[in-house]
């Protein structure tokens, strides 16, 4: 059952990296065998529900039977502890990832869409969009937490290292992590499994930990089927609803999707829950939990203990014969000198060997000793029959279900072309308004960033950087306050300077849309789940989320910019095709800081000091005096000026994006060492200010050759 690296533990530990590149072809094909293995037979949809429901209802009253028939038959206190952290613990990958699939159902090419908005709005409902820790991974976490059971649980990629968990809990939540990284290939899918599981809510094995544990844990927010807020729709109806638009959009195709992942889902829950169920049974002998340490433990143990015989074998290769069976193991140890039936407080193994001057001193943690003393005293202090003896051998753990070797095959192979890379700006806008990639369009995409920093950092000094040379402790506050203060001066100074042409600002508008039609694609990285709920990112998600429309059409920043530019008798194509990049009506320079964008926000990671630089820079442009004045000159002739006037309110230095984005750096500068180097302070600083003038980068000769280099150090890189 338990495994020391195995497919599903690698699926789920690859796709958790909010940078994962996940292959086209084979791994496409895998997936969907993948949800198609668990035999559920297909049906309508609200049929499918319905079954749902009542397997979740069914099962949930076994789980909860375990404790019941604990309580009857009169076991010991620590029989129940048992159950709730070997519960708490397979539920652990699928609960700290709890809405993950949808983390990149948005793309900058569908801003505008009604049903991406109405996803995402779902989407920030699970992550507690504006809190940190806010996520119903973070509730769960919390439970974790509460039951010290959270040493491996963060970032979430790390639980596949702790072997307490079982394979088959990976299997599920890896296959969905990885189908997230391939959004247009699995919409429907996604949908169909984030409805499945909405429809069941509380897993199964957590009805029954929240029946022994109701006040450990915010149950509500580890539920998906729960709204955050009270008197909201419930999830699984908006789910619903979602399922219904888009397969009314996009007719039987979609609506077999959407049936695929149900009933994929659907299987591997059952599968897995029958898994789970059978080790909380078996978990009711001791021996069984004496076993699954030993198997843990055999590998590490091998290595030693080749002196120690142990009824003339030596104790090494009972351990290298643990790993597929430990029963003859326990035996043995059971008739040995190292153990007194039914007294583990007279037993060496937990007593003399373990101590401080033991030769197994800190080989087994408090909660590793506490197995062993539990077998012990379960142990008959008279020996049974030697036939009795075989037939109480712990049993070897339940069958998992099935591992995704072929999805694990498919993304150790790779892609299977490495693609074409953009042969101009334009061909690169329309290519990256997808989140999926090909190798070819990444490496044209951090070659792009290189360049556009390297430009970003030639000739920069104090004349053209208005960050501090130093970041201070006091953080960017009271600079964010000057600076603001500055922008509302220079307004004022202005206020005799003609307002440009109508022409004019008709062609600035023009060729702005590029850019404001992707409006906060460069935090789209921060959509991730971990990240749209950490300490740093949480915020960053928020903008994002704002520039969205938080859900509402009405409210959406790209829509609202394109009701401006119908005033002005432009008419755009829609921005994620082909035509828009292509239109005549574009200059080729309006697409070269939109590309940095949408280059930059791909690497959340790899450029978090630039993307918090560069985020500063583009919340703080406009408050307090180019907003204003561009609403003097739209106002002048007859445009609306909804987005000029939207943005210099939600930008705001007090409560709104400037604000955020500068608590945003002081929060990663806080928190590193004032060392000098790589990562330390002073170096990360740097990259900040650079992050922040790569907004508006220098465009002379000496910078475009800067540029140059830059993107051929980035190439050899």
């Amino acid at each position: 059952m338990y495994d020391d690296g195995g497919p599903a533990r690698a699926v789920y530990a690859y796709a958790a990296d909010p940078e994962a590149s996940v292959p086209d072809g084979g791994f496409v094909e895998a997936a969907r065998a993948a949800l198609r293995r668990p035999a559920v037979a297909d049906g309508p949809l609200d049929d499918l529900v319905v079954r749902a429901a009542d397997w979740a209802a069914a099962e949930g009253k076994r789980f909860t039977g375990l404790l019941d028939a604990g309580h009857r038959e009169g076991r010991p206190a620590g029989h129940e502890e048992v159950l709730v952290r070997r519960a708490v613990l397979g539920c652990a990958p699928l609960s700290l990832v709890s809405g993950a699939w949808l983390q990149w159902l948005s793309a900058p090419g569908d801003f505008e869409v009604p049903v991406v908005l109405r996803i995402l709005a779902l989407y920030a409902d699970d992550v507690g969009a504006g809190h940190p820790h806010a996520s119903r991974g973070s509730a769960f976490l919390e439970l974790l937490r509460r039951l010290r059971l959270a040493e491996h649980a963060v970032p979430a990629a790390r639980l596949t290292g702790d072997q307490r968990v079982p394979e088959s809990a990976f299997v599920l939540p890896g296959l969905l992590l990885a189908m997230s990284r391939r959004p247009d290939e699995f919409r429907g899918e996604l949908l169909g499994a984030d409805l499945c599981l909405r429809t069941v809510g509380l897993l199964p094995a957590l009805t029954m930990v929240r029946q022994a544990r109701p006040a450990e844990c915010d149950w509500d927010a580890v539920d998906p089927s729960v709204p955050r807020q009270a008197g909201a729709e419930r999830p699984d109806r908006q789910c619903r609803a979602l399922v219904d638009e888009l397969v009314e959009a996009e007719g039987d195709r979609a609506a077999a999707a959407v049936r695929r992942g149900f009933t994929g889902t659907l299987g591997a829950l059952r599968e897995w829950s029958e898994a789970l169920y059978a080790e909380l049974v078996a978990a009711g002998d001791p021996a069984f939990d004496m076993a699954e340490l030993m198997r843990q433990r055999s590998r590490e143990g091998a290595v030693y203990h080749h002196q120690f015989q142990l009824e003339g074998k030596p104790l090494a290769r009972w351990l290298a014969e643990c790993r597929t069976d430990a029963g003859p193991l326990l035996d043995a140890l059971a008739r040995s000198k190292l153990v007194k039936p039914g007294r583990s407080s007279a037993s060496a193994l937990v007593r003399g060997l373990v101590g401080e001057r033991g030769p197994m001193f800190r080989v087994f943690s408090p909660e590793d000793l506490n197995v062993i003393r539990r077998w012990i005293d379960s142990l008959p202090a008279t020996p049974p029959e030697a036939e009795d003896a075989a037939a109480g051998s712990p049993a070897g753990a339940p069958a998992a279900p099935a591992a995704p070797t072929e999805v694990a095959a498919a993304l150790r192979a790779g892609h299977r072309t490495q693609g074409r890379a953009p042969s101009s700006v334009r061909e690169a806008y329309h290519l990256l308004m997808r989140r999926t990639d090909t190798p070819a369009l990444r490496s044209w995409a951090t070659t792009y960033v290189a360049g556009w920093l390297a430009r970003s950092r030639h000739g920069m000094d104090e004349r053209t950087m208005p960050l501090p040379a130093r970041w201070g402790r006091e953080g960017l506050r009271p600079w964010l306050q000057e600076r603001h203060d500055r922008h509302g001066a220079e307004f004022e100074q202005n206020a005799e300077v003609p307002l440009p042409s109508r022409e004019a600002v008709i062609d600035d508008t023009v060729q702005t849309a590029p850019l404001t039609l992707i409006d906060g694609s460069w935090l789209q990285g921060f959509t991730d789940y971990e990240q749209a709920s950490s300490e740093i990112g949480h915020s960053l998600f928020e903008t994002y989320w704002d520039e969205l429309g938080n859900g509402e059409p009405r409210l959406n920043h790209p829509l609202i910019y394109r009701d401006v530019l119908k005033e002005m008798g432009v008419d755009l194509p829609p921005t994620a095709s082909a035509e828009f990049a292509r239109w005549p009506g574009f200059r080729d320079e309006s697409f070269e800081l939109p590309v940095y964008w949408l280059c930059v926000g791909r690497f959340p990671r790899t450029f978090l000091p630039e993307v918090l630089g560069l985020n500063l820079a583009m919340e703080l442009s406009g408050v307090g005096g180019t907003y204003r004045r561009a609403r003097l000159a739209l106002k002048a002739y007859g445009f609306s000026t909804r987005f000029v006037d939207i943005h210099n309110t939600i930008d705001n230095v007090a409560t709104g994006h400037s604000a955020w984005a500068a608590d945003a750096v002081d929060t990663l500068m806080a928190a590193l060492p004032d060392t000098p180097g790589p990562g330390g302070r002073a170096e990360t600083w740097q990259r900040v200010r650079v992050g922040y003038r790569s907004l508006n980068p220098p465009s002379g000769v000496g910078a475009r050759l800067a540029a140059r280099r830059g993107r051929l150090a980035g190439r050899r890189g």
